[in-house]
């Protein structure tokens, strides 16, 4: 390794791993982080590369701030740098989250953990209400999109299998696309195969073992298409629903921690593998999450111009985005049941989400306050019970 190669390497191993623990905020504020380093500091890629880059992360599956971490360790120092971006930007947030996931199976059912997770899953709730409400604003772009998204939460209501629900949506508005004479079906032919990897492994055993919860996450991992909290809906009728791994109030638990760590949501993969199956499945589920990514990244280059000249491309995939909405809508609706159960617990969700919409208040600072009213309530609360008996 030459001398210059080397030092491109560490400059991005320490960048990334920079990155890795500081980056509260999501996605989107991921991305201008990595925006204000590499271009404006840095200069490794020019604007119009940068965005290119992002580009290429919304036409593949997974999440979008590790892939594009991913894509800028490869324009840096080529195919290890690729490797060692990845690491570095997801290793920080799944040290933090294994660490939580210890404490919480450690200390969770105690009064004080118990109390500070109940204040924060209504601001929980509401974030993602927030993120559904600003991605809708983009993805459903016009009456077809929402036609789509509506009929793709009542299939998603209805019971059919999510990976099913964004696969027929993508195919179906590129189909429309054809029978309207638009485009070519070369393009939708190498966008096609993605989701479908998926779909080879839809089925999964209901008893638990390391090489189920591995496949589980790497088939969630190929077909994780928008906005992070799509996640849910994946981890929801996977653990939830088709496994039963996980109860309805262990995955709000797991989004929560996952919000208040830096780095991607992805890593409450960490968390649900550490719960489900110890130190040995935190391993395991991270692993099956983010190793996708690195693989379409690797493989996407050749087909990424050809994919965003395409407009039977560009079809698909805003079908599979409306989908995505759509399943984040439904399980939404499904995890609030346990997140606001009392009047309470209502206000906090409404007022969250009044601060994020309309003040646009940092998400950090509202989970903080969630979990010091969570923390307040509860020994009230106990306290009241105690008198009273």
């Amino acid at each position: 390794m030459s001398s210059h190669h080397a030092d491109a390497l560490r400059e991005v191993a320490l960048l990334f791993l920079r990155l890795g623990t500081t980056a509260f905020g999501g996605p989107v504020a991921h991305i201008a982080m990595m925006e204000d380093e590499v271009v404006r500091r840095r200069g490794w890629v020019s604007r119009e590369e940068f965005l290119d880059l992002l580009g290429a992360t919304n036409l593949i599956p997974g999440p979008n701030s590790t892939e594009l971490a991913i894509h800028l360790g490869h324009r840096r120092a080529g195919w290890t740098g690729l490797v060692v971006a990845g690491i570095a930007f997801v290793l920080p947030a799944t040290l933090i989250v294994w660490a939580l996931a210890w404490a919480y199976v450690e200390f969770g059912q105690r009064p004080a953990a118990v109390g500070l997770l109940l204040g924060v899953k209504p601001v929980i709730l509401a974030i993602i209400a927030q993120a559904l409400w600003g991605l809708g604003r983009t993805a459903l772009k016009n009456g077809t999109l929402a036609l789509v998204a509506a009929l793709s939460a009542l299939a998603s209501v209805l019971g059919v299998n999510e990976l099913v629900v964004l696969f027929a949506a993508g195919a179906g508005l590129a189909l429309t696309r054809i029978s309207a004479g638009g485009g070519d079906r070369g393009g939708l032919a190498a966008a096609l195969p993605l989701p479908a990897l998926a779909l080879l492994g839809a089925a999964t055993p209901t008893a638990f073992s390391l090489p189920a919860l591995f496949l589980s996450f790497v088939k969630i991992g190929s077909v994780l298409f928008g906005s992070g909290y799509v996640l849910l809906a994946f981890l929801r009728a996977e653990f939830v629903v088709r496994l039963g791994w996980l109860s309805e109030s262990q995955l709000l638990d797991a989004v929560a921690l996952g919000q208040v760590t830096p780095g991607p949501l992805s890593t409450t993969a960490t968390f649900v593998g550490f719960v489900t199956g110890g130190h040995a499945g935190a391993v395991v589920a991270t692993l099956g999450m983010f190793l996708p990514a690195f693989f379409f990244v690797a493989i996407s280059g050749p087909l990424v111009p050809r994919l965003r000249r395409s407009p039977l491309a560009g079809a698909f995939l805003d079908g599979v985005n409306a989908a995505s909405l759509a399943l984040m809508a439904v399980v939404t609706a499904q995890l609030a049941r346990d997140a606001v159960f009392d009047l309470p617990t209502a206000v906090v969700a409404a007022l969250s989400a009044l601060l994020l919409l309309r003040y646009r208040v940092n998400s950090t600072w509202l989970v903080l306050a969630g979990a010091a009213f969570g923390l307040l309530y509860s020994s009230q609360a106990g306290s009241g019970s105690a008198s009273s008996g």
